[in-house]
């Protein structure tokens, strides 16, 4: 196995330099360091992290904590965000919290004591003391998702504009009864969504009491549940606007239960943009919002942030939004002038 004294010898220097220019030390000029990796590498040297740690170093590993991973949202982001921090030298830890403050609070712990260059987080809707008060020993960013009092560098999408245009878009196509299909709004991305609907009907200058807001768990189940129960009401919405990937999945999935023609008889709206809603009924029309982009600006500025070596990253101020584009495909129609009929009746 080569040692660092191995690469030593063969450039004629203190394996002490060796030593500090594998470490980064600004005591070592940029020549040097860039000499001693280029023939470690060359001779096949494994640096021993858990030696460069101890010498109050940090690892070059950086945490992304996510909800799941089997929302193609957040995998797409996790896919996006590892290739992008393995060209500038970091490895992805991928932390998947399940929304659970507590899961959460231990990962950042663990992370923390692993002394992982940074974590980059999409948070909980309240993450417990202990995780806020760690998180002011480690640089960090929340995507996506914001907390207050849980640092200024954020990444995310302009979640109200996008319900706004979509909901507009609606309007606009003379529907009057729509229903607002929402995640949670103890979170900023539920909230702002949220925001965005009812501004569009306020500045429609529409009656509230015709729009129907339905909140609740951002999940497949949820999604189709709702659906069944307005489609079954008194007067069922003509048009849908569900504001998740899952929640657009569980619409579709109560479509296809009780037989409904889009967009004769629903029109409706999603979001995020998976590959098969481009076909499913001939297109769904969605809230459509590049991950790879947010994931691979959130990776580039936040490692850059890192190699500058900046005193104290946790007080500094950064805000990233992407815009997020509504997709037009044939899932939008006129309001339905006959009565709803349903397979199940």
């Amino acid at each position: 196995m080569v040692t660092a004294r191995d690469v030593a010898k063969k450039l004629g220097v203190a394996i002490s330099t060796v030593g500090r220019a594998l470490a980064d030390d600004p005591r070592i000029s940029d020549a040097t360091q860039e000499r001693v990796r280029r023939v470690a590498t060359q001779m096949g040297y494994v640096g021993h992290g858990p030696a460069r740690i101890m010498r109050g170093g940090s690892s070059h590993l950086i945490g992304l904590t996510i909800p799941d991973v089997v929302n193609e949202f957040y995998a797409s982001i996790a896919q996006s965000m590892s290739m992008t921090l393995n060209r500038r030298g970091y490895r992805l830890v991928l932390s998947v919290t399940g929304d659970d403050r507590e899961i959460e609070a231990a990962q950042i712990k663990e992370l923390v004591a692993a002394r992982a260059s940074g974590i980059i987080m999409v948070p909980t809707s309240d993450p417990k003391l202990e995780a806020r008060a760690l998180l002011k020993t480690i640089p960090h960013a929340q995507l996506l998702r914001f907390v207050a009092g849980l640092g200024e560098i954020k990444f995310g999408i302009d979640d109200e504009q996008a319900v706004y245009t979509a909901a507009t878009k609606l309007i606009s196509a003379g529907h009057r009864r729509i229903a607002f299909l929402g995640g949670r709004i103890d979170q900023s991305t539920g909230f702002a969504r949220q925001k965005g609907f009812r501004r569009a009907i306020a500045d429609s200058n529409l009656s509230s009491s015709e729009a129907t807001e339905i909140i609740g768990e951002p999940t497949i189940e949820f999604g189709c549940n709702s659906t069944v129960s307005l489609l079954e009401g008194v007067q069922p919405p003509t048009a849908i606007l569900a504001t998740s990937v899952y929640l657009t999945m569980g619409v579709i999935r109560a479509i296809e239960r009780l037989g409904i023609a889009i967009p004769d008889d629903l029109s409706v709206i999603g979001f995020g943009d998976s590959p098969w809603f481009e076909s499913w009924r001939g297109g769904l029309t969605v809230m459509s919002v590049s991950m790879e982009q947010i994931a691979t600006t959130c990776g580039l500025w936040f490692t850059d942030m890192l190699m500058t070596k900046a005193p104290q990253p946790q007080l500094i101020r950064h805000s990233s939004t992407l815009a997020c584009y509504l997709v037009e495909r044939i899932s939008i129609g006129h309001p339905r002038r006959r009565k709803l009929r349903l397979r199940t009746q």
